[in-house]
């Protein structure tokens, strides 16, 4: 009989084995006397053997914590276990291998190689779910009721290559706990994407705090933050108050403008962070802290740093992880994408009709320097909105400022500088040519054969270009 249990296994190995080694996943199959029968060539690898050397060896003597031999024995499966191998936590699945009614062996799968690499699926999933949930118009309303969370990276919109990378960087260190400084300009998006962080991340299920370090003032801060006691202080209420330090526990704290903190604030901010507990005004004991920390700044903290306005060592302290978000003149070609998007939103409040911006209108869109970023454009769009006619969005009704923006400049040997900076002559040519596509194609009504037809080009260079840049 037990010849004829391993001749099975055989058979199936040797059907097997070229796929199973080409897997990502580890594999080990076991028989009937939980002897190792088979290993892939990643899982001997990661375990500095050679697999026909274990090959016959007691599975627990060859990989540690294995519950490979418990599976044989009991011919009940063990889904999602986690297994400490050299040092490293792992996620792993094991089955009983069953032929009529009987246990021959075993097979066990590490299909993740350490927990960072399941938050980093879960996060992928959570991403995955959120683009569908935005791409139905589900609304995600409830997130902010449950978590104070309300924004997903969905709710970035922009597909030029810098806002690709700047998602691809959000997802992987959301699975994680690290701290995040997210830096840009003002009306960039800060707030956003410490939303989205949070969306994506482990913790999206509890408590979402912000703060404005620059709208509270100084007098209130502590007790703001950190909470206070009953009788701490004249006018305390009755029973104390909890701080946005303890309403984060288990969640997310957001310091929006942590560059306008005053500095006795950053001394006992720092503390906060170094013990991982606070103490509220007036409090005898300490709280212990589960938080993950995101904090946000338009401010240069290099330069005040050398001013002595900001801590060198809570600089360290938050930037673990630092985040740049681009101004909108380093993306112009999502203007046109912006614009399109705030008229829609726009509509569906109102119930009319988006308008069409005219190319005279987005070309000085695309010309202009956006000094207040995306929360500019915004405003600008809303003002054309309302006081548009005929559909349309004329050079005319945009602010004086857009109106005289010259579409072309004779550059400075500084503007040169940073064109260069900005990407070869090639690939200025494409995102100019990407923006003029979009412009023709809001113009027309997302007409694609009106829009070819105004740029004097077959429709079928015209679809090829679209695939091409990836217009949607």
């Amino acid at each position: 009989m037990p010849l004829k249990k391993t001749e099975k296994l055989t058979q199936a190995a040797n059907t097997y084995k070229s796929i199973l080694n080409a897997m990502e996943e580890w594999v080990v199959i076991v028989d009937h006397q939980s002897k190792i029968f088979f290993i892939n060539r990643p899982y001997a690898r990661f375990l500095g053997v050679k697999a026909e050397d274990v090959k016959g060896k007691k599975v627990t003597d060859v990989i540690e914590n294995t519950r490979m031999h418990i599976t044989v024995q009991t011919g009940k499966a063990e889904r999602l276990s986690l297994q400490k191998i050299l040092g490293s936590n792992m996620i792993a699945n094991r089955f009983p291998i069953i032929e009529q009614g009987e246990v021959i062996g075993a097979i066990g799968t590490v299909i993740f190689h350490d927990t960072h690499e399941w938050k980093q699926i879960n996060t992928h999933i959570k991403a995955l779910l959120a683009e569908q949930d935005f791409n139905g118009q589900k609304p995600l309303t409830t997130d902010k009721i449950h978590s104070g969370a309300s924004f997903h990276l969905n709710d970035v919109i922009g597909d030029s290559q810098v806002m690709k990378a700047l998602s691809a960087k959000v997802k992987q260190v959301a699975s994680g706990d690290v701290t995040v400084l997210i830096r840009g300009e003002s009306g960039t998006g800060k707030e956003l994407y410490a939303h989205a962080i949070h969306q994506l991340s482990d913790r999206a299920e509890f408590p979402f705090i912000k703060v404005n370090c620059a709208a509270i003032p100084e007098n209130l801060l502590e007790s703001e933050l950190f909470g206070y006691e009953e009788g701490a202080f004249t006018g305390a209420k009755r029973g104390g108050k909890a701080g946005k330090f303890q309403l984060a526990n288990g969640g997310t704290l957001f310091l929006d403008e942590i560059g306008d903190l005053p500095l006795p604030m950053q001394a006992k901010l720092l503390r906060v962070l170094q013990d991982r507990e606070v103490e509220s005004v007036g409090g005898t004991h300490a709280t212990p802290l589960n938080i993950r920390l995101i904090t946000a700044t338009h401010r240069p903290l290099e330069k005040l740093i050398a001013s002595g306005d900001f801590r060198e060592d809570l600089y360290y302290r938050i930037n673990v992880v630092s985040i740049a978000l681009p101004p909108l003149r380093k993306r112009r070609e999502d203007i046109a994408k912006l614009a399109d998007f705030f008229l829609q939103k726009l509509s569906r409040r109102t119930g009319r009709r988006a308008p069409k911006l005219t190319v005279q209108a987005l070309t000085a869109m695309l010309a202009y320097d956006w000094p207040g970023n995306i929360r500019e454009l915004e405003n600008v769009m809303e003002a054309a909105f309302y006081t548009s006619h005929d559909r349309k969005i004329p050079l005319s009704l945009l602010p004086v400022q857009l109106a005289k923006t010259p579409p072309v400049a004779t550059p400075t040997p500084a503007d040169l500088s940073a064109r260069q900076a900005s990407g070869s002559l090639k690939e200025q040519l494409n995102a100019a040519e990407r923006s003029i596509i979009q412009a023709a194609l809001i113009e027309c009504g997302d007409n694609r054969t009106k829009a070819a037809q105004k740029l004097g080009i077959s429709k079928s260079t015209f679809y090829e270009k679209i695939d091409k840049y990836g217009i949607s």
